[in-house]
């Protein structure tokens, strides 16, 4: 048996009030060293939160941190000496000085060495008079702790294994228990709150998403009038996580009650600056292009960066979650929040586990809903590995029939199909071979 052991860590975050103690390695290590090596500019981008800095300060040797006023001052006034400084130079929150970002273009151009330049940033760049950086400035999306990462359990299944099509035997056993996973939800993937609980924790959280309004907004240009009205909207999306809500019903789960309801510019200028700010962090639909699949739904499926947001936008802790309380704001009347919030832990595992492979997530939904699928993990020969989550220990065969749908309507092309759930033990299905993974044992 695998003990339940997440591991505590502590670094501060002058912003954030965070404090954490050592570094945990992350998936994403490897993939910053290998594109490193052979390119001169990373820019490591993600939420606030998610460990950009302390990821990327471990191969630094020069590193200017323009979130402080005297480093912005010094990088305004003589921009060429990050150029002239000792590499990796590490420019963390570029954004502060969007004329840093055409500097190290430039200084691509002019043969920068490989490993130069690392950049991290917490918002996407929307500066028109910048350039893009298209094949200067690769970028790489970071977003907060895996399961794996945190410590909870042992991976026994391999992401990397399922992508290879070769449906090898599935074994691995787990103590993680739901409420184990519901504790995960609630405590977050980011790494500074990882030690912290209870009205401490609750805290932490809510003044996070309270600096969204009052200053991350700010930050892009925009003042937010009315922060409450925000607050809703992103209480709102909270609940139609893991599901194609449309946007007109979430304005309107917000604005309950209201005659004067927000205009659909207005929401969509929420939604345009969160997802810029990597706060909203949508799946797409799956679009195929190597079978004949019709009338397949093209709306994102919502998610928050982290599902502890989104459990603190609605007010739910471990124990409203457990007893199955749908929130303030239900919008999804067939599930429970514990049930959507899973599915977007689970979510959060296997898009970080993909991205390390080089492969493409999305969801799949035909158009009158009969048909389903939670995650669609794709390869670059478009062949996929098809994920349903479910809330429970036992899987019967109600519970695989979307899989054998898609298996029947894509034959060779379905590498594999699996089934997270929250039980002990990891194994195939005798009958039609489908694996059965905890979420625990799931990994890279």
């Amino acid at each position: 048996m695998v003990a339940y052991d997440c591991a505590e860590w502590y670094r501060y975050d002058s912003a954030y009030g965070i404090v954490t103690s050592m570094y945990i390695p992350r998936i994403v290590d490897d993939e910053l060293a290998e594109l490193s090596a052979g390119l001169p500019a990373i820019a490591l981008e993600g939420a606030k939160g998610v460990g950009k800095t302390a990821t990327a300060q471990r191969t630094a040797v020069t590193v200017f941190q323009l979130d402080e006023e005297p480093v912005r001052i010094i990088a305004r006034a003589d921009p060429k000496r990050l150029v002239r400084s000792p590499h990796p130079v590490l420019l963390d929150e570029w954004q502060r000085v969007p004329a840093l970002w055409d500097l190290v273009r430039r200084s691509v151009d002019e043969g920068a060495v490989p490993g130069q330049f690392l950049l991290t940033g917490s918002a996407s760049a929307d500066h028109t008079d910048i350039h893009s950086g298209a094949g200067r400035i690769v970028s790489i999306h970071m977003r907060p702790l895996t399961l794996a990462e945190r410590g909870c359990g042992t991976p026994t299944v391999s992401l990397t294994d399922l992508l290879s099509g070769k449906r090898s035997p599935i074994s691995g056993t787990t103590d993680v228990a739901l409420e184990d996973y519901v504790r995960e939800i609630v405590t977050s993937g980011f790494p500074g709150l990882r030690n912290l609980s209870g009205r401490t924790l609750r805290s932490q959280l809510g003044g996070y998403i309270s600096r969204i309004a009052n200053r991350d907004f700010l930050e892009q240009g925009h003042r937010i009038r009315k922060p409450q009205s925000l607050h809703r909207w992103m209480a709102a999306y909270a609940a139609a996580t893991s599901t194609t809500t449309s946007y007109e019903k979430i304005r309107d789960a917000a604005t309950a009650g209201e005659s004067d309801k927000p205009a659909k510019k207005t929401t969509m200028f929420y939604r345009e600056i969160l997802e810029r700010l990597w706060i909203l962090d949508p799946i797409p639909a799956w679009i195929p292009t190597r079978n004949h699949l019709r009338r397949l739904g093209e709306a994102p499926k919502h998610h928050l960066v982290d599902p502890a947001l989104a459990a603190r936008l609605l007010g739910l802790g471990t124990t409203a979650l457990l007893e199955g309380e749908p929130g303030p704001l239900a919008i999804q009347r067939d599930s429970t929040a514990l049930g959507q919030l899973f599915e977007s832990l689970v979510s959060l595992n296997v898009r970080v586990y993909a991205q390390a492979k080089e492969a493409t997530i999305g969801h799949l939904r035909t158009q009158g809903g009969e048909h389903e699928v939670d995650l669609i993990v794709e390869r670059d020969d478009h062949r996929i590995v098809a994920i349903e989550v479910k809330l429970a220990q036992t899987v019967s065969d109600d519970d695989v029939r979307q899989l054998r749908w898609l298996q029947n309507e894509l034959g060779d092309d379905l590498l594999d199909a699996v089934i997270v759930t929250t039980g002990p033990h990891a194994y195939r299905r005798r009958n039609d071979n489908i694996a059965v993974v905890p979420a625990a044992l799931l990994g890279p």
